[in-house]
């Protein structure tokens, strides 16, 4: 299939990634499909700086599939990694699971109460239904498996007869100093960023062990403790027998590593591997990978010794969180990708990765400012229906709604966020009550079931009970501030005149949002539609000294809801009785 290139100038970063991908895999494997690849390391909550690892090359394997190839895009589960720590705050673990660091992931026991078989699985679990969610499509290959199975083992004895050239390119980088890292709350709350992952989670350091028998890339898990604090002491050439002794518990054994399946490749030495192994031909990798002796720049010497290529690979910036503390993705607590779509649809997410370019860093937003970024996503939609988007923003719009594979489930009617958001407040949880409210928006067009507004009302309901402080929450209240409204003067009084006698007429959404602005410019004698460019400047003043008497008559403070959503959920015959009708 020939190349559909495509222009530059009026394309995102996606299409123009697409291009060099498929140029790059006709080149190396013509009419094979297109490998791309992720890895993760299940070692704990896999974050959203982690999901920037998956989204970068589903993207581009999304828009290859649009164009009609065939692609396969690969999650490695380095569930074969060492567990190295026991995570704080993870539900159902205490420092008695200590005693498995050194073990691979697959055998260190799940978290109490976890009805998964391992920890690797636990967490594994979680990320492939957001996967799922966000219409990820992926072939999922567990590193416990490759390994144990055997599928490695001529690559393992490969990298081991080349161990003195591996050794070379490794030395090259050893005296390089990393750079200094960040300390852990130098930035404020809502600066925080989520460290993208170092390759799959795999540390640095680990370029393999040199003992009496010389350099190894390569560990053994004890036979006796399946710890890795392992040394390989002797090893032959000509038999592959292969003497290790335990660190950890004093064991020891001979092998013959072309029948051992029980130990890995350090990482320095397994990515590269894996990448011609699979004929990768695009994958991302975090920032820390751009400095002196990364992984992928180290990678990228050691894969011709298994006779690959390098894959195309784009440095991806962190992810900051609105909202929430800096936290490693060792961590519990950590915020993931379920943990986003609890109150954000698919489409969101899936616009936040896709309209910015890896190497831009942005934040997935947990505080009020998820009301705004809905509030851009609603006028994007709206200029895409209309035909007034410019052609980017329509690409990461695409991008955002629809796979190769179809749309993803949408909402039927998208009410604006922070609407849903302050009925859920408001409501606190009785569904009639909401339905009543929301159904009062449009009187021409009554919603008639929360199921039309549904999953973006479920969404910002649960935003409203797990991101919204309890000081912050909204409660109406039971009777008139009678010393309130006794000690207003006339002007305050009339201001509530004119509202009261307006209610009626203009009870709806757009109606109450009329009046509720234009009841201080008539007091001001203007009419109440007179735009912002034919009033002077105390107006607004004057506005919001009225809101806020109206907020402290109904919510007894400064702020609240949206004024005309507010109203609609208070009702009409308590809003006058609030304001001593």
């Amino acid at each position: 299939m020939p190349i559909v290139a495509q222009s530059t100038e009026t394309t995102d970063w996606v299409s123009r990634f697409a291009d060099e991908v498929i140029e790059e895999s006709e080149r190396r494997a013509p009419g094979k499909p297109v490998v791309v690849a992720s890895g993760l390391s299940p070692s704990g909550p896999i974050h959203l700086g982690n999901l920037r690892e998956v989204m970068t090359p589903h993207l581009v394997a999304d828009e290859i599939r649009r164009r009609g190839y065939q692609v396969r895009h690969l999650i490695s589960w380095d569930d074969y990694d060492r567990y190295r720590k026991v995570p704080a705050g993870v539900p159902g673990v205490d420092e008695s699971w200590a005693e498995h660091i050194g073990k691979p992931l697959t055998s260190v026991p799940a978290p109490k109460g976890s009805t998964h078989a391992n920890w690797a699985e636990h967490f594994k679990a979680a990320m492939i239904e957001s996967l799922g969610e966000l219409g990820v499509e992926f072939d999922g290959i567990s590193q416990t498996a490759q390994y144990t199975s055997g599928v490695y083992r001529e690559q393992i004895l490969h990298a081991i007869k080349h161990r003195g050239d591996i050794d070379a390119i490794l030395d090259q980088y050893r005296t390089k100093k990393a750079p200094a890292k960040k300390q852990q709350g130098q930035k404020p709350v809502d600066e925080a960023e989520l460290e993208a992952a170092e390759g799959s989670g795999a540390a640095a350091e680990d370029d393999g062990s040199s003992a009496s028998a010389g350099y190894f890339p390569y560990k053994p898990y004890c036979g006796n403790c399946e710890k890795d604090l392992t040394t390989v002491t002797s090893y032959d050439d000509d038999s592959t027998e292969l003497t290790y002794a335990c660190t950890a518990c004093g064991f020891s054994e001979t092998v013959r590593l072309s029948e051992f399946n029980r130990g890995k490749l350090v990482w320095k030495v397994d990515w590269p591997m894996r990448w011609a192994h699979e004929g990768v031909v695009f994958e991302p990798s975090g920032v820390d990978h751009s400095s002196p002796g990364s992984s992928f720049q180290v990678g990228g010497q050691i894969v011709g010794i298994f006779g690959g290529k390098q894959p195309i690979g784009p440095m991806y910036a962190f992810v900051g969180i609105s909202g929430m503390a800096k936290m490693s993705s060792s961590k519990g607590g950590v915020p993931t990708p379920a943990d986003a779509l609890e109150i954000m649809e698919p489409q969101l997410l899936r616009w936040l990765y896709a309209r910015r370019r890896p190497n831009q860093s942005f934040k997935v937003a947990f505080d009020q400012e998820i009301q705004r970024l809905y509030d851009e996503w609603d006028r994007l939609d709206a200029k895409v229906a209309d035909g007034s988007v410019l052609p980017a923003d329509a690409a990461a719009h695409s991008r955002a709604v629809r796979t190769a594979a179809g749309e993803l489930p949408r909402t039927a009617r998208p009410l604006p966020y922070r609407t849903l958001a302050s009925v859920a407040d408001i409501t606190a949880g009785h569904e009639d009550q909401a339905l009543r409210i929301l159904s009062e928006l449009d009187p021409e067009q009554p919603l008639t079931s929360l199921d039309e507004v549904r999953p973006r009302y479920d969404k910002a309901e649960a935003w409203i009970n797990t991101h919204v402080p309890a000081e912050q929450r909204t409660i109406v209240r039971d009777e008139p501030d009678a010393e309130l409204l006794k000690s207003l003067d006339e002007a305050s009084r009339q201001s509530l005149r004119l509202l009261l006698d307006g209610l009626a007429e203009h009870w709806s959404l757009d109606g109450l949002t009329h009046l509720v602005y234009g009841v201080p410019k008539v007091q001001a004698g203007f009419p109440a539609d007179a735009t912002p460019k034919e009033l002077p400047p105390e107006i607004k003043t004057a506005q919001r000294s009225f809101f806020a008497l109206l907020y402290h008559l109904l919510v007894g403070r400064d702020t609240g809801p949206r004024l005309p959503t507010l109203l609609l959920a208070v009702g009409q015959e308590r809003v006058r009785a609030l304001l001593g009708e």
